[in-house]
C-alpha cells in the first residue's frame, strides 16, 4: 500500500481520552502528526495530551457534548482557531443506547440522542472542516462506523451507523477530485466502554488498521476498511 505522509499534518480525533481514540492519537503521533483531542471534559485528556507531546508532536484539548449542536459547532471553531487548518478527522465518538430486550417498546429518546449523537454533530463536523481541506487540496475524513448486525435490541444505535454509512457513500465521490478521501473504519467488537467486556478483541488489536484510511494515497474514496484485517501486521 502506497502510504502517504502525515508528518507535521494536524488530526481531529473525536472521543480521543479512550478506547479505539486514544489508540488512533497514539498511532497518529507515532507518525509525527499532531493531534487536536476530543472529550467531553478536558482532564478526560490530560493524561495521554502529556503522552503525545512526550512523543514530540503538537496536541490541543477540547471539550464538547456531542448530543449539544452549538457545542459540536463551538468545537468546529475553536478548533480552527488553535490549529493551522485539520488535514484528518478521526469522527470517532458514538454512543450507544441501553440494549432493549424488549425490542418492540424502544423508546423514541434513544433514537434522538443516538442520531444527535452519531450522525449529526458527526456531519456537522465534517460540513465544517472540509472547506478548509478543499482549499488546501489534501484532507482524509474517517467515519467510524460498526459491524453490529442482527440485534433489534440495540436498533437506536444501528441504524444511526446505518446513517452514517449513507452519508459516505453518498457524500465522498463529490470529494475525490478535490483530494479529500472520505471513508468508513469498523474498528472491530473491542473490549471498550462501549464494546463491553465480553468482546473477543483486545482495542489494541485496532491497530494498525485503524490508520489505513488516514494514509491512503491512491484516490480510494467511499470504502469501507476493517481493522480487523490488518491485525498483526505492520503498515
Amino acid at each position: 500500500m502506497k502510504k502517504a505522509d502525515i508528518s507535521g499534518k494536524w488530526a481531529l480525533v473525536t472521543g480521543a481520552s479512550r478506547g479505539v481514540g486514544r489508540q488512533v492519537c497514539l498511532g497518529l503521533a507515532e507518525r509525527g502528526c499532531n493531534v487536536a483531542l476530543h472529550s467531553r471534559a478536558i482532564a478526560h485528556t490530560d493524561s495521554l495530551a502529556a503522552e503525545l507531546k512526550a512523543m514530540g508532536v503538537q496536541t490541543c484539548q477540547f471539550a464538547a457534548e456531542l448530543a449539544d449542536e452549538q457545542q459540536v459547532d463551538a468545537l468546529v471553531t475553536a478548533v480552527l482557531a488553535r490549529t493551522p487548518g485539520i488535514d484528518i478527522v478521526y469522527n470517532n465518538a458514538a454512543l450507544m443506547t441501553p440494549f432493549r430486550a424488549d425490542w418492540q417498546q424502544v423508546p423514541a429518546d434513544d433514537f434522538r440522542l443516538s442520531f444527535a449523537v452519531n450522525v449529526t454533530a458527526l456531519v456537522r463536523i465534517c460540513h465544517g472542516l472540509i472547506p478548509g481541506m478543499v482549499e488546501r487540496g489534501w484532507g482524509r475524513i474517517v467515519n467510524v462506523t460498526s459491524g453490529i448486525q442482527d440485534q433489534p435490541e440495540l436498533i437506536a444505535y444501528s441504524i444511526s451507523k446505518g446513517a452514517v454509512d449513507k452519508f459516505v457513500t453518498d457524500t465522498a465521490g463529490h470529494l475525490k477530485g478535490a483530494g479529500v478521501l472520505m471513508n468508513l473504519l469498523d474498528p472491530g467488537w473491542l473490549r471498550t466502554d462501549l464494546g463491553g467486556a465480553s468482546a473477543p478483541n483486545a482495542v489494541e488489536s485496532v491497530m494498525p488498521g485503524a490508520l489505513v484510511p488516514a494514509l491512503l494515497d491512491d484516490g480510494t474514496a467511499g470504502q469501507l476498511f476493517c481493522a480487523q484485517d490488518y491485525a498483526g501486521q505492520t503498515l
